[in-house]
């Protein structure tokens, strides 16, 4: 490698991870007052709330890589033009293009780098991290697991399985309630294709209800709405708040893949495709932050004062614009995989066009 790709590839490791320690700093000093008070009332030594903060980095450092990889190259350009060598480079004759190539060659290490952590290192940190909290700090015990985009939850009483596509709505799908005696027979099955949940209880639609009347014999009721007054409800289904991130890679894949409806098929496709998409996000993010910055020197001559606040401004404007995508392609009005692309396109092509006519 040259020494001027080596001497830029090197400027941009060390801004990522001045970025990335302050950025984490903050976010992990803001984490530490909100739940500090919590981990005291649990009564829970200093050494497991490092353990949990510890083990919570590698999920920010995920959560904020876009924005890391944006920035760290926006600073790096803005370093080299600051100090004029940019601007001795291309008198030099050194075409921008040479000069930027490394910057990308560092955003494409890095956002391999978070690939593999999402692979192998997240799910069991993550994992970690919602065991100490949800169990060990707040005393929740989780009830249930996530398999193949179904629930399953052991009640008091019974057995509740279901599909849940929309998590911040008390509506579930495919589902079923099912109580077994001391022999692990089945006593009673309640089946419905949608249950809701309100204060006035459980509400079933369009199901069936199967009774055991003898040893060998069991009674099928069918119904088009009933109620049940099941003895838990939404609130006690915990399931950790990421849950869908202690998932590998490979997992959400083969999830994908093992759907038995269309409908559980594009929320499976969705999280795969959604989860490759922001971990890719930053490269697009950094083709259009470099010309923002040249364009900012060139027209004011101010460089990284405009430019990184700017670069931010673009960075949660892509957050929100991915959101939306994500949204829109869970509940099937957009494919899985143009809701994972598009926003790459977009800003990849719209970059790359800046930067051709910056480097003309």
């Amino acid at each position: 490698m040259p020494l001027l790709n080596r001497y830029i590839l090197a400027q941009f490791a060390r801004t990522f991870f001045i970025v990335a320690a302050a950025f984490v700093a903050i976010y992990v000093l803001i984490d530490f007052f909100e739940k500090i008070d919590n981990f005291m009332e649990a009564g829970k030594s200093i050494t497991l709330v490092f353990k949990f903060f510890l083990l919570s980095i590698p999920f920010i450092v995920d959560m904020l890589g876009p924005i890391l990889i944006l920035l760290s190259g926006v600073i790096t350009l803005g370093v080299l033009n600051h100090n004029k060598e940019l601007t001795a480079m291309m008198a030099g004759g050194i075409h921008l293009r040479t000069i930027i190539n490394p910057i990308l060659f560092g955003a494409v290490i890095f956002t391999m780098l978070f690939l593999a952590m999402a692979q192998w290192l997240l799910p069991r940190t993550i994992e970690a991290t919602n065991t100490i909290w949800y169990e060990n700090v707040k005393g929740m015990v989780p009830l249930g697991i996530y398999r193949n985009g179904r629930y399953y939850y052991k009640g008091k009483e019974g057995f509740y399985s279901f599909t849940r596509p929309y998590p911040d709505r008390n509506d579930f799908y495919d589902f079923s309630y099912s109580k077994w005696n001391k022999d692990h027979k089945l006593e009673t099955l309640i089946a419905a294709n949608k249950a809701m949940w309100n204060d006035k209880g459980w509400h079933l639609i369009d199901g069936q209800i199967q009774q055991k009347t003898s040893p060998d014999d069991y009674s099928t009721t069918l119904f088009s709405y009933n109620k049940f007054p099941f003895p838990e409800n939404p609130v006690f289904f915990f399931v950790p708040k990421y849950q869908a991130a202690e998932l590998s890679l490979t997992e959400l894949f083969q999830a994908m893949h093992n759907q038995e409806t269309r409908n559980k098929t594009i929320v499976a496709e969705t999280n795969f495709y959604g989860r490759i998409s922001y971990t890719l996000l930053g490269i697009p993010l950094l083709f259009l932050g470099l010309p923002v910055l040249l364009i900012s020197y060139k027209k004011w001559g101010k460089d990284l004062s405009v430019a990184i606040p700017v670069s931010c401004g673009i960075a949660f404007f892509a957050w929100g614009i991915w959101g939306a995508l994500q949204s829109l392609a869970r509940v099937d009005y957009l494919s899985p995989l143009l809701a994972a692309m598009l926003i790459h396109v977009i800003f990849g092509i719209g970059g790359f066009a800046l930067l051709h006519k910056q480097g003309t």
